[in-house]
């Protein structure tokens, strides 16, 4: 928990210790109005000190929550509020208790008609007074601490500190406000036992402060060692939903996926277990950072990776368009490599498309693409967006389908995923992706029998002969045809006479347009309230 979090968790505890104790407060003034008003012709009670002491007692805790219970306050300005409204509190009982003690020793004078007995009668009934009196002070003011150690976070150190000084305001203030006249004798044995009823008061008090705040933070411990804290929806597709989270051990953005094996299957979810394994594993600056992985004890498949702000090929074309010649160079080389590696260790994408390639901002450079989601595939739905990894099953999404794929699903290898790659060049330089149609089929029907149109022609301009023949190179039903790996693939862009798209290029480009993704991001975010992911630890994978 940030010191943010946690100014503000204390916020809401101190007033809610407040609110409570204001409740109390009040229904101990109601109380007393209801009893002068049952009282026939004791009204009066309601225009003596005690009632304006209550008063006055009540709105030293109303105050201090009408100012904390709303807006953002700082520790400090907490810890001051919250110890003055304590030591108003005990003052103004204190002052409360010491003028109930007039009123009642001199009704009790006049009851029993003692008035002229001497003063050993009178100091016996002012002693039995006093302590009844006291006695009610220290109750209330015990009530009020243990609620205030139940409810709010502190350290046994600070409870002592301000029970001890709530304690020593309360004795000064009874002791100054006289009361009904007492013996020296008699108020030191007044001192003595409602002292040691306040000793007990305090241990009570500071012990279950120490419980409670080791407690919190144990927990608080637990959370930091195995719990994602999630703070916003991010995404959710037919696999699972992401969000942005945070965990106190990484100390790095982090964007968490959550898979319940309700939704996806179990299958599906132990082989996806085992393609997370293998991209873990992948270390290209221009893949996704795998950092942790592993089931909640409800059996919910995670894996927490870094969290990448900026927007995907998809979102980038949607607001700027057909891309220029050279930056869509210089973005297939990054995922050319990306691609090379997950190959070389077996690892066939299956899902290449705009929307799992994203650019984000590292290490003060712009355009720094990251590959997404290796292995992730969904059940095939009309919508195109969806597929399942069973040995068999078409894979992947329809737009960026390779023929084989379609044909012969088992015969799938690297160069399927230059297929699709090459149609995600088309759809940058285009704007449009390679073939479209009304329905699934009539798109999986083109991949397999139908030539792609030139990008010059469907664009309506002319664009580097080059780059056009890779592209529909990639492109090619037979995937021998095709560049044969990704690091060739890699080197023909390389070999591209075309102007390079510089780092200078890429700053401007995105300080005219970031701020349209950085809005669309803020619109897009939902709030999950601070919801935690307790991990099991016996299937935790730290990278």
């Amino acid at each position: 928990m940030s010191s943010l979090e946690q100014t503000r968790y204390v916020q809401g505890r101190v007033a809610l210790f407040l609110r409570a104790w204001t409740f109390v407060s009040a229904v101990g003034v109601l109380l007393r109005v209801a009893s002068a008003l049952a009282g026939g012709g004791e009204q009066g009670l309601l225009r003596g000190a005690p009632f304006q002491y209550q008063l006055a007692a009540l709105a030293a805790v109303l105050v201090p929550w009408l100012l904390v219970r709303g807006g953002e306050r700082s520790s400090r300005l907490l810890r001051v509020v919250e110890s003055l409204s304590l030591h108003a509190t005990a003052m103004f009982l204190a002052l409360m208790g010491a003028s109930i003690t007039v009123e009642i020793h001199g009704a009790a004078l006049r009851e029993v008609r003692l008035g002229e007995t001497g003063p050993p009668v009178q100091d016996f009934l002012a002693s039995l007074d006093h302590q009844y009196a006291a006695l009610i002070v220290v109750f209330i003011v015990t009530g009020m601490l243990v609620l205030r150690a139940a409810l709010v976070p502190s350290t046994s150190t600070r409870t002592a500190a301000l029970a001890l000084g709530i304690g020593v305001v309360g004795f000064v203030a009874y002791g100054l406000a006289g009361g009904a006249p007492l013996s020296a004798h008699d108020m030191v044995v007044l001192a003595v036992g409602t002292g040691a009823f306040y000793a007990f008061a305090i241990v009570l008090s500071v012990i279950l402060s120490h419980v409670i705040h080791g407690l919190r933070e144990e927990v608080r411990t637990a959370r930091e060692l195995g719990q994602y804290t999630l703070e916003k929806k991010i995404g959710e597709g037919g696999m699972g939903v992401v969000y942005q989270a945070s965990h106190a051990m990484l100390r790095r953005p982090t964007a968490v996926k959550l898979l319940p094996p309700d939704k996806v299957g179990e299958r599906t979810i132990e082989r996806f277990e085992r393609e997370v394994q293998l991209t873990a594993q992948l270390t290209h600056p221009n893949t996704v950072t795998v950092f942790d992985y592993g089931r909640t004890p409800e059996g919910v498949f995670y894996y927490a990776m870094e969290l990448l702000d900026g927007p995907n090929l998809e979102q980038l074309v949607e607001a700027g368009g057909p891309q220029s010649e050279s930056r869509v160079v210089y973005l297939l080389t990054q995922v050319c490599g990306a691609l090379d590696e997950a190959h070389g260790l077996g690892l066939i994408h299956r899902d290449i498309k705009p929307a799992n390639i994203l650019l984000v901002q590292r290490g003060g450079r712009y355009d720094v693409s990251k590959v997404v989601d290796f292995g992730l595939v969904k059940e095939v739905r009309r919508d195109g967006d969806s597929a399942i990894t069973h040995d068999g099953v078409i894979t992947g999404t329809p737009m960026y389908l390779a023929p084989e794929a379609l044909k012969a699903p088992d015969t799938v290898d690297a160069r399927s995923d230059l297929y699709a790659l090459g149609a995600v060049a088309y759809f940058l330089l285009v704007g449009e992706p390679v073939f479209t149609g009304d329905t699934v089929v009539e798109i999986c029907a083109h991949h397999l029998h139908s030539e792609p149109e030139p990008p010059s022609q469907r664009l309506g301009r002319p664009i580097d002969a080059g780059l056009e023949a890779l592209v529909l190179r990639c492109l090619a039903k037979d995937p021998a045809a095709r560049p044969e790996s990704a690091a060739a693939l890699g080197e023909a862009l390389g070999a591209l006479e075309i102007e390079p798209w510089t780092s200078a290029d890429a700053e401007a480009w995105w300080r005219d347009h970031g701020g349209i993704f950085r809005a669309r991001r803020a619109a897009e975010g939902t709030s999950t309230h601070g919801a935690t992911v307790t991990i099991d630890l016996a299937t935790r994978h730290p990278r």
